[in-house]
């Protein structure tokens, strides 16, 4: 769990009373397996289209939600906390004008919808007042009725949760069997009930599955105090409850004897592991700062490239419209015009809302927007970023790219980072033959912390793992890793990808944006990639 993630769920573990208001209410777990008649969402839907264009609107989109969410959270023998939630109700959004308005109602009956599409047009024809210039909405065809479900096998929400406490209590039991002195294991299920409507002829269900099991494990050496950590190598998914069979064809073996997974996970395996490494890494040598050529595993990749390719290439931080956590880009629109060298030319960067299992994939935005996958980076050069309808026009576009995204229905949607992928090395290429051509590096496995500035130009990362490479083969572990690198210097410096067969997706749960702040969930693939002459710094160093 990363920064964010902390910043978004720092009250659900003390109990329900500090939820997010996103969140919504409290419910029993057995109400989170319902859902709302498609009729009656219709019919509210309806209301809205109607109220507003009598109202004025020369356009209207009406989102009907109910986010259903569930979270189960241990520690060592004890339960610390179950919750369900629901919050449901209905978002209008309205061009009159040439400006855009927006309104929200959790009172779920015509009139209630009707009064929030009027509310919304009256909000938009004042602010056409001081607009200077009209919104201009990039075209989509009305679609009728249309409906979308991620592919899950197993309902999350339809686990008991007495299921689910023994799962967890059962993980902790086996790291603390393994030799953790501390342990903590989460399951998180968010369940998307939305139905999108617009005048433009669109009436879209969808329902939409997520699931995370995030844990740390903590080891402790009591004579001297020191402790670390080795958190999971879970990825968050767009899949039910079946990614946590364990199945064997999802489990990857690295080639010093770590398990990895793509879309099944395991917990129990891992936590064992997870104690086991983190006593190794008590024992493990500090590492020397200086240049190394870096492998990095899929399960570390995903962060670096969200700080520093999916961030950078929104488009409403290109324009300085958006700052928020973290700032702006230098990749400016006049990169796109000089195909910048962004990366060697083995570096292709996709964006992709298709892409089964990922936690972005849907059928359509919450614009009405059917979902694709386009390239924004291709063989190094920049080519394209991130835009939603009235965004395209700045690029030159003719449409969409289908990412826009409201975390709620009481939240105006806008542009979100689609699933941002690299794409895996058309050579075949192992991550031990990969290994085998490194004289001086390090590999490294999974996320850690990390910090960027405000123009996502100068960042630096941790990780989970680290084993020194030398003449080909991997020696051991060694800790107070973090490797500093400037975006396009770093991406230039990736000399190997690994093949299709080594492509896995990690992604971030929550991840933030926006004033007020909304939450989205995104992936990021890869397959293990080198990169030379990074410089490495020891974190454990002292100035003083």
């Amino acid at each position: 769990m990363h920064r964010r993630d902390f910043l978004a769920l720092a009250g659900v573990g003390a109990g329900g009373l500090m939820l997010p208001a996103v969140f919504g209410r409290v419910i029993a777990a057995e109400q989170l397996v319902s859902t709302l008649d498609i009729g009656f969402k219709k019919r509210l839907a309806d209301a809205g289209l109607n109220a507003a264009t009598s109202a004025g609107a020369t356009y209207c989109d009406v989102r009907v939600g109910r986010y259903l969410r569930q979270f189960v959270m241990t520690r060592e023998d004890k339960v610390q906390n179950v919750v369900s939630t629901e919050s449901i109700g209905v978002g209008v959004r309205v061009i009159a004008g040439g400006a855009w308005g927006f309104a929200a109602t959790n009172t779920l009956t015509e009139q209630g919808v009707a009064e929030a599409a009027r509310q919304a047009t009256a909000i938009a024809t004042a602010n056409a007042k001081v607009q200077t210039a009209p919104v201009q909405l990039a075209p989509v065809k009305g679609v009728g009725e249309a409906s979308w479900r991620t592919p899950i096998t197993k309902n999350g929400m339809e686990v008991p949760v007495a299921e689910k406490v023994e799962l967890l209590l059962g993980v902790n039991a086996a790291a603390m069997g393994a030799g953790a002195s501390f342990v903590n294991s989460t399951l998180f299920l968010v369940n998307e009930q939305k139905y999108f409507a617009s005048t433009d002829g669109s009436y879209i269900d969808q329902d939409v599955h997520r699931i995370w099991a995030p844990m740390t494990v903590t080891a402790i050496d009591k004579a001297s105090g020191k402790f670390r950590t080795r958190s999971g190598l879970s990825s968050p998914m767009g899949m039910g409850y079946e990614y946590l069979d364990g199945a064997a064809s999802g489990k990857i073996v690295s080639p010093n004897g770590v398990t990895n997974y793509s879309k099944s996970y395991d917990m129990r395996e891992d936590a064992i592991a997870a104690a086991r490494q983190a006593q190794e890494k008590l024992k493990a040598p500090s590492v020397k700062p200086g240049r190394y050529d870096l492998v990095l595993d899929p399960s570390h990749t995903w962060l670096t490239i969200h700080e520093a390719i999916g961030h950078p290439l929104e488009l409403d931080r290109v324009l300085g419209y958006e700052a928020n956590y973290a700032g702006t880009s230098f990749a400016t629109l006049d990169k796109r015009e000089q195909r910048f060298q962004y990366g060697s030319d083995i570096v292709t960067v996709f964006a992709d809302k298709t892409q089964e299992g990922s936690l972005g994939a849907v059928g359509y935005d919450d614009e009405g927007v059917a979902t694709k996958r386009w390239n924004m980076i291709t063989d190094g050069k920049l080519v394209d970023y991130q835009a939603i309808r009235d965004q395209a026009h700045i690029l030159g576009k003719t449409e969409s790219d289908g990412c826009c995204y409201a975390d709620s229905w009481s939240s105006v949607q806008f542009q979100r980072m689609p699933n941002v992928s690299l794409a895996p090395g058309k050579a075949r290429l192992s991550v031990a033959d990969m290994i085998k051509d490194v004289e001086n590096g390090i590999y490294i496995i999974g996320d850690g912390s990390f910090s960027i500035d405000q123009q996502r130009y100068n960042a630096q990362f941790g990780g989970q793992l680290f084993y020194e490479i030398k003449d080909g083969a991997i020696t051991g572990m060694v800790e107070d890793v973090a490797y500093q690198i400037r975006t396009p210097e770093f991406w230039n410096a990736c000399t190997a990808i690994c093949d299709e067969s080594d492509y896995r997706l990690g992604g971030s749960f929550f991840d933030g944006k926006g004033q007020p702040s909304q939450v989205s969930a995104v992936s990021h693939g890869s397959s293990t990639a080198r990169f030379d002459g990074i410089n490495v710094i020891n974190t454990a160093r002292s100035l003083g």
